[in-house]
């Protein structure tokens, strides 16, 4: 018998495990990449480091995706984070589990990532196309018959659709899978930046850009109703913000927005101190410290860079001494660092995303496979599909198991 024919469109994380699994289950693979090479989101996800997965345990993992995530338990009961780590290890390269349970590359190099794919596909004889952009998929009485390409038509038994979302478009991902999903008859729910920073009214006062403060929460209100609360680390940009906690609030910020509704942010710049015990705080300070001017006691409180935001923000002069501060001024100072108010005006573009939100509904995707269930042959994995998660290397792993199966299935069928 002739080894069937599987066609992987997408040389991105989901693409290159899905085209070794399928090779591995005796398939004759031919992954399709538009880009002159492979793999290069890899390259440049976590800074050049790329967290591949977290330790974290199913029931966590799965509620960092938020509602969607119940579709990733069926998966995730084939291919977790475990043998994801026994894959790497197997093909030679070491993973470090570093602070929040993240894993990396011992080597601290992404491309490392790349370069076992390509070894491992290049053992297992897949045929790699660069340069190859699919135009459309030949499909009949809702079956995948094969892809159409600048260089012609490719006939195939089997084709996964993994050519990510449209999040650093400047890698490849700008969101062709989703017209190739449409023409085959799946529904798009819309697309949207996610893991993104976030742009706030008027900018950021010039003496914050750069500063990263950590142990701090950050409320998200909409329409004035707070919608979630986190605590970590946050990045000062000239325009806004960004920073963990700030791109994990980011979905539902940019949801809001969209939906014309008042986004903003609440700043607790001393979480570890409840209301009373920060006054009592300052009532201290103001009284050992009475002949020292106001500018002064802040530095003892806060990071330099936000001293002038402080003295502006709460009017309170720079130059008068501790012992002058009013009562009414020392509420307005402590209102101000346990809920310091930013207007939340935007967001950046797919350029500067982790990760995009919606894609194909999973309502139309079988979980136990992930075969179309409008197309028979037709296969979707990683980002394309309506899964986004937090930081932390679960979207990678999300992107690897949907992946994995995906090969698997297609290469049997």
């Amino acid at each position: 018998m002739s080894k069937k024919t599987v066609v992987v469109i997408g040389g991105g994380a989901s693409g290159l495990m899905a085209a070794g699994q399928a090779a591995l289950c005796g398939a004759q693979v031919i992954l399709l990449e538009k880009m002159k090479r492979p793999g290069r989101k890899i390259c440049i996800t976590g800074k050049g480091r790329c967290n591949l997965t977290n330790n974290a345990r199913l029931e966590d993992f799965i509620d960092h995706f938020g509602k969607n995530g119940r579709f990733l338990r069926q998966v995730f009961s084939h291919f977790f984070a475990p043998e994801l780590v026994t894959f790497f290890e197997k093909n030679g390269l070491k993973v470090t589990l570093e602070r929040g349970g993240r894993y990396f590359p011992t080597s601290g190099k992404a491309p490392d990532i790349l370069k076992v794919f390509l070894s491992w596909l290049s053992a297992l004889q897949v045929v790699i196309r660069d340069n190859s952009p699919v135009k459309s998929l030949i499909i009949h009485d809702n079956k995948l018959q094969g892809v159409v390409t600048r260089q012609g038509k490719i006939a195939c038994d089997a084709v996964i659709l993994a050519t990510g979302g449209a999040s650093y478009p400047a890698t490849g991902s700008t969101g062709d899978g989703y017209q190739l999903a449409k023409h085959a008859g799946h529904t798009i729910i819309p697309i949207r930046p996610a893991l993104v920073p976030l742009e706030i009214a008027g900018g950021i006062h010039p003496e914050l850009a750069g500063l990263e403060l950590r142990n701090v929460e950050v409320r998200l209100f909409i329409n004035g109703k707070q919608k979630r609360k986190l605590f970590g680390e946050i990045h000062f940009l000239k325009y806004g913000v960004s920073g963990p906690i700030i791109l994990t609030l980011s979905g539902d910020a940019v949801d809001g927005l969209r939906e014309g509704k008042k986004v903003a942010l609440a700043l607790d710049l001393k979480p570890a101190l409840s209301l009373q015990k920060l006054e009592a705080r300052l009532i201290r300070d103001f009284e050992k410290r009475y002949r020292e001017i106001f500018a002064e006691i802040l530095r003892g409180l806060l990071p330099a860079q936000l001293v002038p935001l402080c003295l502006q923000q709460t009017e309170i002069p720079a130059d008068r001494p501790g012992g002058e501060i009013s009562k009414k001024e020392r509420k307005k100072l402590l209102q101000w660092l346990k809920d310091s108010r930013l207007e939340v005006s935007g967001h950046r573009s797919f350029s500067e995303a982790i990760v995009t939100a919606g894609g194909v509904n999973l309502k139309e995707v079988d979980p136990r496979s992930m075969e179309s269930k409008i197309v028979q042959g037709l296969f979707l994995a990683g980002e394309i599909l309506d899964l986004n998660g937090n930081t932390g290397g679960y979207n990678l792993q999300a992107a690897f198991s949907t992946g994995w199966l995906a090969g698997c299935s297609a290469g049997k069928k």
